[in-house]
């Protein structure tokens, strides 16, 4: 069998040495066995983590639920739990594939206002039902309310509900705030949509980089998702190959 020592590892995976150990140190790797000088000795197992870990966290776009996901699959592996990490990879594939979704559709919502179209005809939802829709957090959409990026009528009982117009604007918010976009800088865009008069939407968002404007923000983010789904797709493999090293040794 094999062996490497921190170094030889680090070498083999194009690392430092302390990235090693930093990945052993938060549960990444599988704890190495000792030598009698009480020098580390990794294998190929976790050689094949740290590959499996440079892999994982590729991914340029990893908000949220994402990289809470993604941790979970590594600490599964580092603990040798193949069969729950590879369950976990495939709910971390569907998540994408979700979010792939989302983006797509604040594209299309972007081109939708910004060229005055009618928004799709949608029934009333409750903001429980929107947050669900929009796969974000109740408490989300309310602190996007207090912070005025939407404005949301109410019902005669006080309930607030939620159209196809609302939907389309808390696409376009949802997806800029994935961009790292601030509160303030979304606020002013949403401010000039509500606006009859044409206008620059670089001027609107008042982003530091005056290359973007709104769509090529949202293909940005979905180029991103696709390549971080890309290689969630090859993420059971490795699994399967880690599980194999575990019952050679």
């Amino acid at each position: 069998m094999t062996t490497y020592r921190t170094i030889d590892l680090a070498r083999e995976a194009g690392l430092h040495p302390n990235t090693i150990r930093f990945y052993e140190e938060i549960g990444f790797l599988t704890k190495p066995m000792r030598a009698q000088n009480n020098y580390r000795v990794y294998t190929a197992l976790q050689l094949e983590q740290v590959k499996f870990v440079r892999l994982a966290l590729r991914a340029e776009v990893l908000q949220g639920g994402l990289r809470k996901q993604v941790i979970r699959i590594l600490h599964l592996s580092a603990d040798c739990c193949f069969e729950e990490a590879l369950r976990q990879a495939d709910r971390y594939i569907a998540m994408l594939t979700r979010e792939i979704e989302l983006a797509l559709h604040a594209a299309d919502s972007v081109e939708a206002i910004l060229h005055r179209n009618e928004p799709p005809a949608t029934p009333p939802l409750t903001r429980r039902e929107t947050a669900r829709t929009l796969d974000i957090t109740v408490d989300t959409l309310r602190n996007w309310e207090l912070n005025g990026l939407i404005q949301i009528r109410r019902l005669q009982n006080g309930y607030r509900v939620y159209d196809g117009a609302d939907l389309e604007r808390l696409s376009i918010i949802r997806t800029l705030r994935l961009a790292n976009y601030s509160l303030t800088a979304i606020l002013h865009l949403m401010n000039r949509l509500s606006c009859a008069e044409e206008f620059s939407v670089l001027e609107a968002l008042n982003t530091p980089d005056p290359g973007d404007d709104i769509r090529s923000v949202c293909d940005h983010l979905v180029d991103a998702l696709k390549s971080a789904k890309t290689d969630a797709l090859a993420l059971p493999a490795l699994l399967k190959r880690m599980e194999n090293f575990t019952t050679l040794q």
